[in-house]
Order: C-alpha cells, then structure tokens, then sequence
C-alpha cells in the first residue's frame, strides 16, 4: 500500500510573530513543531504499512526549516519526506495550499491513500484535505476514527459525525482526514533519528509542478485574505482587597460590571 501523509509546521506557542503587511504567521526562525493532528495521521499510515506493507511519504510545505518535521517523522519510521519550499508560495491560504500540495503529489506518481490531520493549530480551518482530493478528483471522507477494514481495492472506515457515526467503504485511491482518538501516536525513536540523519529529503518548488501559473499560489493565488491575526492577549495583573464582606461584594461588582461581564445595577 502506497500512503502519503501530509503534514505541518505550526508555532509551538502562541506568541508567533504576525508579518504586519501581510497578516500572516512569521515561520522563519521561529519554534515550531510538527501539528499534533498530523501525528494521528502519520501512526495510521505506519500501522496500515505494518498491516499491509508498502511505503509512507510525508509531504509539508513550508520554508526550508520545516523540513524537521520530515525529519521527525523519520525518526518514527516514514519511509520518504517531500518538502514544498518556494517564496512564491508564501503567504498561501487553504485553497492556495491545497493547490501546492496536490501538485506536488501528482509528482511523486501512483499512490492508494491520502492522509491528513483533522485540522491545523495553527489555521483550523479542516479545509485542506477536502480541497487536495478535489484538485486531485479522488474521494475524501472526513471525521475518521477508526480503520475497520481494508483490502486491495478499498478501505471501510467509521467516521464520527456531529450527532451519530457512519460505517463507509470507499474505493482507492482517496484521501482521509483521521480525528485525534484513531490511534495513540508512538514516540520518535532516537535510534531511528541517528540512522535517518543523512536521509535524502526531496525538495520541489513550483519548476517541478505541471502547473506552473504563479497567480493560482501565495498571496496572489488565496482568495481570502487575512484583515488582521494576533497572539491572544495575556492579563497578569493582581489586586489584594482588603475590607468587610459587604464592601468586598460591591466592589466586587463595580469590578466585573466595569469589566461587562454582568449589567444592570446593584
């Protein structure tokens, strides 16, 4: 069975630094970490490998520094790693990402099976698999949480919907974006880490996609844009009152009053 695993760099906390022309995430030097919803994705795709045998590629796009995440998914046992790096890609939203992306997978040939997170950190937008499998013109389901049965042409899954769930089998290829509770992520192995180190990872950029129109990627190629993101504000502040019960009530209530958190007068 031949998977692909797509997969993220997000920020590892929510202090990222916002680009003020542009309004998107600073990803250049900054701490990031492979999104965790992708970590359930990449143990689906290693455990069918272990079931049915194959290979399993990741792909992420992003700047070069993002190829740690391939890096670890080495180190947890990915076959191949598939970085999509190029400026003219910056800036790009789902639908422009999701462009990138299929692109770069119809590069790499033949494949049964797409697998994606639910949804980033860092956009949560749950967008991106369903958009991949209409570039590419393959089934996709979504809400996955449990593989229940797979054979050479197929694979019957359960997908959790909002009030029930749905026992579907759908045909290969296609793509499938698995919620967190599918399968406990393992731990990278270090064995695996040093033994990986010098592991090629691809690197495409738009030269190597069939299509090639800058205005379908990036800022050019997002028909959303961002008016404004910020990192959520951090209150810290502290007061010690000090008085009778009654006084401590109103108070108290002129506090949370001024604040809005309730109206109308004591």
């Amino acid at each position: 069975m031949e998977i692909i695993v797509c997969i993220k760099q997000v920020p590892g906390t929510n202090k990222a630094d916002i680009d003020p022309v542009t309004g998107v995430i600073k990803r250049d030097g900054a701490d990031c970490k492979t999104n965790p919803y992708d970590l359930y994705a990449l143990e689906t795709a290693l455990r069918l490998r272990e079931r049915h045998g194959g290979t399993v590629t990741v792909v992420t796009m992003g700047p070069p520094q993002a190829a740690e995440v391939i890096r670890e998914a080495y180190s947890m046992g990915a076959d191949h790693g598939v970085l999509i790096s190029d400026r003219r890609f910056a800036g790009s939203d789902v639908l422009a990402t999701s462009m990138a992306l299929s692109q770069a997978i119809k590069t790499l040939g033949e494949f049964d099976l797409i697998l994606c997170g639910k949804q980033t950190t860092d956009g949560d937008t749950a967008q991106v698999g369903a958009e991949i499998s209409e570039f590419l013109e393959i089934p996709s389901a979504a809400g996955i949480n449990k593989i229940l049965d797979t054979d050479n042409r197929s694979v019957a899954v359960r997908m959790d919907m909002p009030s029930t769930t749905a026992t579907i089998r759908i045909q290969f290829p296609c793509l499938l974006c698995v919620e967190k509770d599918i399968y406990e992520p393992r731990l990278p192995s270090y064995r695996k880490k040093i033994n990986t180190l010098n592991k090629e990872i691809a690197v495409l950029s738009l030269d190597d996609f069939t299509h090639k129109d800058e205005s379908k990627y990036g800022l050019d190629g997002s028909p959303t844009q961002v008016r404004r993101i910020f990192p959520p504000e951090s209150n810290d502040k502290r007061e010690l009152w000090q008085a009778t019960a009654e006084d401590l009530s109103r108070k108290m209530y002129d506090t949370l009053h001024e604040l809005k958190f309730v109206e109308g007068s004591q």
